[in-house]
């Protein structure tokens, strides 16, 4: 009982991990050059956006915590959308959104478009990269490691466990569960 007066409110729970969020984007962003910055944050935020929208995806909780997580996610969803979140990287958003990246209904449910928009992600930072002078690109592969460092914190952050997600994704929705042969 003490547990329940003692946890905060969906806003309240909300704003905690969009800081969090931020903060692994000022965190990613601290060994490149300062023009990669709003790229990497930009990248974070419509990451943070698409697994908050997985909301719908995740396997049901009794229907106080669903509801309350619900609430939760959708409120990450929104005000990760909103113009003090995205002050500074809109076009850099507006470059995301054309190369596919709001594709949030299947996000949820198809992992290739899961691994299509990591990829995405990450040619959209190498390229940003690429721009620099010679001697301020970052090393080989930096992007896979941003992108893939994002993707671990984001998940933990919003509270989407990776083998829970998996799981889910293998034995929720059409997908069904596989059938082992009888023991003789």
């Amino acid at each position: 009982m003490a547990e329940e007066h003692s946890r905060q409110a969906p806003g309240a729970q909300a704003e905690e991990r969009i800081r969090k969020i931020l903060h692994c984007a000022d965190q990613w962003s601290s060994d490149v050059p300062e023009a990669l910055r709003p790229s990497i944050k930009a990248v974070c935020v419509r990451l943070a956006e698409m697994v908050a929208d997985q909301r719908n995806y995740l396997a049901p909780l009794p229907a106080d915590q669903e509801s309350e997580r619900a609430e939760m996610l959708q409120s990450i969803a929104e005000r990760l959308r909103s113009s003090a979140v995205t002050a500074g990287i809109e076009a850099h958003l507006a470059d995301l959104a054309e190369l596919e990246l709001r594709s949030t209904g299947s996000w949820s449910l198809v992992s290739g478009a899961q691994n299509q928009w990591i990829e995405t992600a990450i040619r959209y930072l190498e390229v940003a990269g690429e721009k620099l002078p010679a001697d301020e690109r970052p090393e080989p592969y930096w992007a896979d490691d941003v992108v893939a460092g994002i993707i671990a914190f984001t998940r933990d952050a919003i509270g989407v466990d990776e083998l829970q997600a998996r799981t889910e994704a293998r034995y929720s929705g059409g997908i069904p569960r596989p059938q082992l042969p009888p023991e003789e």
